[in-house]
């Protein structure tokens, strides 16, 4: 059953269309299940409750259920709750004591008459409106109870719960006094879910609430609707922040044979249930900026939801595919609780609240999807159970049979009921029979006066009944002849009825026939469905397998882009770097050449100044030794000037080859410490033992001083860099592109190797002249730079003096 109702539908036509059936199924010992389901601020709660003037569902569903079971129902406790689900019946006297015990507790009326005179209770239908379900059974007694629960953050929590306290621990305000006279309400627990011996599930524990009318029942909505969680958001005002759950049980048992009494037979009683519920809405906490327990609040509620479409879409599977597939209720209170009428215990209703507005689009169009998925679930419903073998019309015989008999003895003139009534009136209540005293003469003769009045209005009554017991005889006697003339009708009536037997038995002759005759067209008909169903698995299967191919074609199309585009990179990224490197030897090789020719120039300039200082020596007159010394310190060449003064040792010298990078400077531990000028020093380095990513991240330079000792035996460091660049998976890697060469020497094993090796123009070794050489030259020390630095760089220090 599908229905489109637009904005000018009224309560009245949604109720006739949607709700009627479901209280004339509860009427008639069948279960039914109602919820509104829609994004938040759609309008499921109005649609639910109504408004003065326009009840919504609830309202005039229970309208509906008081104004056909009205004249049939039972006196109040006759019915009583097992708390397992079921209700059993009391005798009248335990019912007596009940009413009694009831009356004693409360000073309200039983009933409410009316709710016009509290504005809480406005009249919610009109009279007009209301409206009544056919074929009551009227042989039947029947009870209404009703339990309001909610279920909040995946919690069940009893509505109508009397909320205990604690008289022991006070609870106190900020002034320093006592709160609600001195006690600490306990806030609700909740209740667990539990199954009946019939399987069915509900809720332990929870209240459930006789009522005998409208007024009653809505009254008990209310004080449950108070307790109700909403809260304000960013879309709703008045938000629900749990499922509410309105739960309505008509309890129904047959009279016994006189129509007088319920029967006593647990077994007899029928109860049936409709469960009316408001949905909490779905929302998204973007849209609500939701925070704190109010996003909580949301997640349950989709979370809620979400488990309650995953059941409906497995159903579906279920019955489309035939599969078997376990539908998964235990994972939300909601679907647990109605585990029973997906199963087929019920039938269920649901009402889709739909909100225009544009920015709800997305939401409500996944409601709408929802809402055509469970159109095509189906579920199959029990066979009804009769309620009793007694022949209907009970209670209507009893009461014509009454009726006439009054009458009778009315016309004959007997006692009517009403001087009876009377009768048993006039025996007023005994007054106190205390004696205060042995002196006390007014309590005896006044108890004495009131036996006698009593036995007098016995003795009256005792008459009264002779006398109509005498008349009820001649009128029994007047029935048994009457009896004798109708026995005699009904023979006739028999005879007649035989031949109506034999008259329907040819006609169940021919129903059997045609009913065989339509299972077989039956069988015929599920031999086709079963062929359709397999031709449809085939087309089924045949389109999966065309789509997952036509997938994988694609993911290999789209691989094989991916990894042209990943080899075109590739190969760019190799001719460059390939095309850097060739640039960087060219350049290397370049400044090689350069660097030796600069060392032959300057070993030329030497020795030519030296052959030059030699012949100058010796056309000049022979000085003392001192002066020549002073004079060849002067003359002599040098890519650097030698000291006259004691050498000022310098804690740093700033690199030539330092930018303004920031450079990584890898120094390990294992260095030796040359305590020289030679130390080189980069302003705003990062000093690291070991390389780490997290150093190189934030440098663009790397420096490695590594130590070696060299031919000659001395300690020889080179300053190996590199450019640091990231990587394509996010990490980072070093390009050496430079090697700068630090060399310490000796100069007095540089003069020993000097004079074994050199000798002058005269064939003789030239100690003296390289001797001049030595002390000029002293402190002169050859650096070589890589191939990153400009041609003929050259970086000079000043070793530490040894002493001779």
């Amino acid at each position: 059953m599908n229905n489109l109702f637009g904005i000018k539908t009224t309560q009245r036509e949604l109720f006739a269309d949607v709700a009627k059936p479901l209280v004339e199924d509860l009427i008639h010992c069948k279960n039914g299940l109602l919820f509104t389901y829609g994004v938040t601020g759609s309008g499921k709660t109005y649609t639910m409750t109504g408004s003065p003037g326009q009840g919504g569902l609830l309202p005039r569903s229970l309208d509906m259920i008081f104004n056909s079971i009205g004249p049939y129902q039972a006196k109040r406790y006759v019915f009583k709750p097992d708390d397992k689900n079921g209700m059993e019946v009391q005798n009248q006297v335990d019912a007596l004591l009940d009413r009694q015990k009831r009356d004693s507790q409360t000073s309200v009326p039983k009933t409410p008459t009316t709710r016009r005179t509290d504005p809480e209770f406005a009249d919610m239908i009109s009279p007009e409106e209301a409206c009544k379900a056919g074929g009551v059974d009227e042989d039947s007694s029947y009870s209404v109870f009703v339990s309001y629960i909610e279920i909040y953050n995946n919690y069940i929590y009893d509505l109508l719960e009397e909320t205990p306290f604690d008289p022991i621990k006070p609870k106190w305000n900020g002034a320093g006094t006592p709160l609600r006279n001195n006690i600490e309400f306990i806030p609700p627990q909740s209740k667990i879910l539990r199954e009946d011996q019939n399987h069915n599930m509900y809720v332990a524990g929870c209240t459930e609430v006789e009522v005998k009318s409208t007024e009653e029942a809505f009254e008990v909505f209310w004080r449950g609707q108070k307790k109700r969680r909403i809260a304000n958001t960013q879309l709703n005002r008045e938000s629900s922040r749990s499922h509410s759950v309105f739960i309505i049980k008509l309890a129904q048992a047959p009279l016994d044979a006189d129509g007088d009494t319920v029967l006593q037979d647990k077994s007899q009683v029928n109860v049936s249930q409709l469960c009316l519920v408001d949905l909490a809405g779905s929302e998204r906490t973007s849209r609500t900026r939701a925070e704190g327990s109010r996003l909580r609040e949301a997640g349950n509620i989709n979370q809620s939801l979400m488990t309650l479409r995953t059941c409906i879409e497995v159903l579906r599977e279920n019955q489309m595919c035939g599969t078997n597939k376990m539908v998964p209720y235990r994972d939300s209170k909601v679907t647990h609780l109605f585990k029973n009428y997906f199963d087929g215990e019920g039938k269920v209703r649901m009402v889709v609240c739909v909100n225009p507005k544009a920015d709800d689009y997305e939401e409500t169009l996944l409601v709408m999807r929802f809402a055509e998925m469970t159109q095509e679930v189906e579920v199959a419903r029990p066979v009804d159970r009769p309620i009793c073998g007694f022949a209907a019309g009970r209670r209507q015989r009893n009461q014509a049979f009454k009726d006439e008999l009054t009458h009778r003895l009315e016309e004959r003139g007997g006692p009517s009921p009403t001087v009876l009534n009377q009768l048993l009136q006039s025996f007023h209540p005994l007054p106190p029979c205390e004696i205060s005293g042995p002196n006390d003469d007014v309590t005896l003769p006044r108890l004495i006066e009131a036996l006698e009045k009593r036995h007098k209005i016995r003795q009256m009554m005792v008459e009264e009944y002779n006398k109509t017991a005498n008349m009820l005889k001649s009128v029994l006697q007047e029935q048994d002849s009457n009896l004798l003339s109708k026995e005699n009708f009904i023979q006739e009536q028999r005879g007649r009825l035989g031949e109506k037997d034999k008259m329907i038995q040819n006609q169940k002759n021919e129903i059997d026939r045609l009913e065989k005759k339509s299972k077989m067209l039956e069988y015929k008909i599920d031999i086709l469905q079963k062929t359709t169903n397999i031709y449809e698995e085939d087309k089924r299967s045949l389109q999966h397998e065309l789509e997952s191919r036509e997938q994988r074609l694609q993911r290999e199309m789209s691989e094989k882009r991916r990894m042209e585009t990943r080899m075109q990179g590739i190969v760019t990224d190799a001719k460059l770097k390939w095309e850097k490197e060739c640039e960087r030897r060219v350049n290397a090789k370049q400044l090689e050449m350069q660097n030796k020719l600069w060392v032959k120039d300057e070993k030329l300039k030497q020795l030519k100044a030296i052959v030059t200082e030699g012949k100058t020596e010796n056309r000049q007159p022979q000085r003392p030794s001192r002066e020549k010394d002073k004079v060849a310190a002067k003359r002599s060449v040098s890519p650097s000037p030698v000291p006259t003064g004691p050498l000022v040792r310098p804690l740093h010298r700033r690199s030539h080859s330092a930018g303004g990078e920031r450079w990584v400077d890898h120094k390990p531990t294992t260095n030796v410490d040359l305590d020289t000028v030679l130390q080189p020093n980069i302003p705003n380095a990062i000093k690291v033992n070991a390389p780490n990513e997290k150093a190189l991240s934030k440098c663009d330079k790397y420096v490695l001083t590594h130590q070696e000792f060299a031919s000659d035996g001395e300690i020889q460091t080179k300053l190996i860099k590199g450019e640091v660049f990231k990587t394509r998976g996010g990490g980072q890697a070093v390009q050496f592109t430079d090697i700068e060469t630090l060399k310490q020497e000796n100069p007095l094993a540089a003069s020993r190797k000097r004079r074994s090796s050199e000798t002058g123009p005269d064939g003789e070794p030239m100690e003296r002249n390289w001797t001049d050489v030595e002390t000029r030259c002293s402190v002169a020390v050859e650096m070589r730079a890589g191939s990153s630095l400009g041609p003929g760089y050259q970086h000079h220090g000043y070793p530490k003096r040894r002493k001779p």
